[in-house]
């Protein structure tokens, strides 16, 4: 009997934050101004009560409108444009500081759980950087130049790997390309550059040399355009869509890590949100085995990076 009672008590998938216990039942609910009613549940170990963390957790804005905010921030509406806009449909505003907040937050949330996906992606990844200038902080006022280091599938047009650094030296390129490896590993075999020398040797010891065939588990495909050899088309189309949404931000403001963030949350929108044209679909439909039915893309995206 009490085996019969405890499975039915236990709710699949959460744990208890205290204890950690899986022996979990629902407690009731609560309710909220801005997020509606919560289910509240009980550990049965430690009788520890809590509310399930979806990724909203003590936010003080509805999920639907903190997602929209995201959207529109990223189909090319400033914080401030998206303050006014909410201002006609939300007694409760946000202020553009808040939902600039938001989107670093969200941002950074999801590309926590994209960042470990593996993907089925085609033989040939392309990478590239583009420079980017950022204003510092008040305390310290200039502005610098850094570089923003990202990677496409040439097949399904999926951004695998993305950096937004201060410099393109070995480190950082290092960094990317090991996110590609860890990313794709089992399909590609071309990793296609421009005539920048530091890739040099770092593509082929990043992915290694085999001893058996007596040859590099990659090829390194160098495409120099002064010299007619053409351009990295995909790569080259992929900046296009980006500088077209970045070049109103007159530059970065602010840290390193809030710019990182800004360039993470577009690459979400990039594979999971923005339709491509030339596949007819979003590129993770064909890169992944994700599937999102929620026509609010934003939203399942959080609860599945808390999941």
């Amino acid at each position: 009997m009490n085996n019969n009672r405890n499975k039915k008590t236990e709710v699949k998938n959460l744990c208890c934050p205290k204890c950690k216990d899986k022996l979990v039942k629902k407690n009731g609910k609560r309710k909220t101004e801005n997020r509606g009613v919560i289910q509240r549940y009980q550990c049965k170990k430690c009788n520890y009560r809590f509310t399930k963390d979806d990724g909203f957790f003590r936010m003080r804005n509805n999920p639907k409108k903190i997602t929209c905010a995201i959207d529109l921030f990223y189909r090319g509406t400033s914080t401030r444009k998206v303050q006014e806009h909410f201002q006609a449909f939300y007694p409760h505003n946000s202020c553009n500081s808040t939902i600039y907040r938001w989107v670093i937050k969200y941002s950074s949330m999801i590309s926590n759980f994209t960042d470990n996906l593996k993907l089925k992606t085609g033989k040939e990844i392309q990478v590239d950087e583009m420079e980017y200038h950022r204003r510092q902080e008040h305390k310290k006022k200039g502005v610098v130049k850094d570089w923003f280091i990202d990677s496409i599938d040439c097949k399904t047009r999926y951004m695998v790997a993305s950096k937004y650094a201060k410099r393109r030296e070995k480190v950082e390129l290092r960094e990317v390309l090991a996110k590609v490896k860890y990313k794709t590993e089992g399909y590609v075999t071309i990793i296609t550059t421009d005539g920048y020398t530091a890739y040099e040797n770092l593509v082929k010891k990043t992915w290694g040399y085999n001893n058996k065939e007596g040859k590099y588990k990659i090829i390194h495909n160098k495409v120099i355009a002064s010299r007619g050899e053409g351009f990295n088309l995909f790569i080259e189309r992929l900046h296009n869509s980006i500088r077209e949404r970045t070049k109103i931000f007159r530059g970065f403001h602010g840290t390193i890590e809030s710019a990182h963030a800004i360039m993470k949350g577009y690459e979400i929108f990039y594979n999971f949100i923005r339709k491509h044209q030339a596949i007819n679909c979003c590129p993770y439909e064909l890169a992944t085995d994700i599937k999102l039915e929620n026509p609010n893309k934003w939203l399942e995206l959080i609860n599945l990076s808390k999941s």
